[in-house]
């Protein structure tokens, strides 16, 4: 498989990013165990997580990074694998926090349940708005020297603070982010492209979106307000119903159709089609989602298939 390189890095990841936060919710121990091994089977070597998933089972958090930890320790595979995962989150115990303090403390947790002694890409999870950016990135700076961490990157900052993070860590010679998290996907399009796209491009940034089905939207099962009740996750996508929904859903129909392959499956590939994307975040929880999942760096859409869609999205 082509694995393509985070920039700015020596990290080559493949082209799709399993989103870990199922593991310790949707999947126990065995079945996160089971997907793991399928995933990084098919040559897949990208995994997210956070120190909070899955905080909403038990106000805490830290099962799948517990999870994430025990597998890699038994298969022996850490050498073979990009993890990344995250400071900062909001739970029940706590809100958003970047502090030094936060996140000295925080790294040593993530590290022990990740059973690791380092972490390839760590981010800013949430900001909280409040630190003084060159605290968090002399934290950051801290971590990384002492080897704890490799890379840093971010997920939900403002286009503001992070123009601001690379002008301080330019002026002070600190870290700089390499990566950017951002919520985009064919249901969700302005706020990336208005607002984060540029700030990609003009500083060389890896993009790696979140809820790039539309938290389950996109794969077609859920078609009108009764089919809500088909998972945990459904009433997430009640937005969704609406005529841009369904036009979106008809021309993933098409084009599925037209290929041969799954709704799910022509979403992705319309991400890695945009070249400021590295490898979209996605969950799966059966056989079946994982197959999705491996056929989208495989199918190339053409220039009718994306026209069509991004009308459809618009």
């Amino acid at each position: 498989m082509n694995k393509r390189t985070i920039k700015n890095t020596d990290l080559a990841v493949a082209p799709i990013n399993f989103g870990g936060n199922v593991f310790g919710w949707t999947l126990n121990e065995k079945e996160s165990f089971d997907i793991l091994d399928r995933f990084t089977g098919e040559g897949f070597n990208f995994i997210d997580t956070a120190d909070t998933y899955s905080w909403w089972v038990n106000g805490k958090g830290g099962q799948s990074e517990e999870i994430i930890g025990k597998w890699m320790k038994s298969r022996g595979k850490r050498n073979d694998l990009v993890i990344a995962t995250k400071v900062g989150s909001e739970t029940k115990e706590h809100s958003f926090d970047i502090s030094r303090k936060h996140i000295l403390k925080s790294v040593d947790e993530s590290l022990q349940r990740l059973q690791t002694d380092h972490i390839d890409l760590y981010y800013t999870h949430f900001d909280d708005k409040i630190t003084p950016v060159e605290e968090t990135l002399q934290a950051y700076d801290e971590i990384i020297k002492a080897g704890k961490v490799r890379y840093i990157a971010a997920s939900n900052v403002s286009p503001e603070r992070l123009r601001e993070s690379f002008e301080v860590a330019e002026k002070n010679n600190l870290p700089k982010y390499v990566a950017l998290q951002p919520h985009y996907n064919l249901m969700e399009r302005e706020g990336f492209e208005k607002n984060y796209a540029p700030l990609v491009e003009e500083f060389g940034l890896s993009a790696f979106p979140y809820w790039s089905l539309a938290a389950g939207f996109l794969t077609g099962k859920y078609r009108s307000e009764d089919d809500l009740s088909k998972s945990q996750r459904g009433e997430g996508v009640r937005k969704y119903l609406n005529p841009k929904g369904m036009e979106v859903l008809k021309a993933l129909d098409e084009i599925s159709s037209k290929h041969q392959t799954k709704p799910a499956t022509v979403a992705l590939a319309w991400l890695l089609s945009n070249p400021l994307i590295t490898a979209p975040i996605v969950s799966a929880t059966s056989e079946s989602q994982l197959e999705t999942l491996f056929s989208a760096p495989k199918l190339q859409l053409d220039s009718t298939d994306i026209d069509r869609l991004n009308k459809a999205s618009e």
